[in-house]
């Protein structure tokens, strides 16, 4: 009797283990990545000022890394055919330390903070994203401008270094502000994806977020905040002009981020998960 008592806790163990590594594998519903992301956005929402302010400035000045390695990259790489492939690989770092961070990146939050809305609309909830993004975008941009000005001098930067900083901050003045709406697009949706997938990511974060900036990188997408930081080194070193900062880059490819990120994700993902909770 006692045998039978004790293979039946055992087989009962064993169970329980297995239920126990199936629920861990098992993929999150949408509805329950939604949640996830909605309960985040709520205490981002009810973040105090200044721990907003220093994570936004921090996010600002780490993200700038990613200019100043794809500069870099693209020095070794040089002329070759995969100089672009190479140079891409620099660009992620920023991102890397900014997204494992958990500093405060104005694109995530065209995900993170608007998925309340989604889920509740109301003036109030509006009045704190626009309160919330105001904050990030203008201390991640003093954050970039803070970078760009320590690239500028001799110390921190060779005279070759310095040619491909310019040559990289070049590239993104370039296009026309109604190209770089368009460029802003994809690059909004492609970080909207990386905060979607990050919880089932689990220990891939670091794979998912290298993969996704990868591609913008590669893709010649426009990213506001890392680009902010190339258009200031261009104006500072005197190969652009405050109203390109503005009115070429800066203003065009926030409004294709949020796009990207709020109108076309953001959006599709909402109304998704409503569908799949009638």
């Amino acid at each position: 009797m006692k045998e039978t008592a004790d293979s039946r806790f055992e087989e009962e163990v064993k169970q329980s283990k297995t239920k126990v590594i199936v629920e861990e594998y098992e993929k999150l519903s949408s509805s329950l990545i939604f949640e996830i992301i909605r309960h985040d956005g709520e205490k981002e929402l009810d973040r105090a000022t200044v721990p907003l302010i220093f994570s936004a400035l921090a996010a600002g000045l780490m993200i700038s890394f990613s200019f100043y390695f794809r500069a870099v990259l693209s020095m070794y790489a040089g002329h070759s055919p995969w100089a672009d492939a190479i140079s891409g690989i620099g660009y992620t770092t920023g991102f890397l330390i900014v997204i494992l961070g958990r500093l405060q990146l104005f694109t995530e939050n065209t995900i993170t903070t608007v998925i309340p809305f989604f889920e509740s609309p109301s003036w109030k909830t509006l009045l704190r994203i626009g309160r919330l993004w105001a904050i990030v975008l203008l201390s991640n941009m003093a954050g970039t401008l803070l970078s760009a000005l320590f690239m500028t001098s001799s110390c921190f930067a060779s005279s070759e270094i310095t040619s491909f900083l310019l040559s990289t901050a070049h590239h993104i003045m370039t296009p026309t502000p109604l190209e770089n709406i368009f460029k802003g697009i994809p690059a909004g949706m492609l970080i909207a994806a990386v905060v979607w997938m990050i919880p089932m990511s689990r220990g891939f974060s670091f794979f998912t977020i290298f993969t996704f900036t990868y591609f913008i990188a590669i893709g010649g997408f426009a990213h506001v905040v890392v680009g902010s930081g190339e258009a200031a080194y261009a104006v500072l070193m005197g190969d652009s002009s405050v109203y390109d900062y503005f009115f070429r880059f800066l203003i065009p490819t926030g409004l294709g981020n949020i796009i990207g990120g709020t109108g076309i994700f953001t959006l599709l993902v909402s109304a998704q998960v409503k569908v799949e909770r009638k």
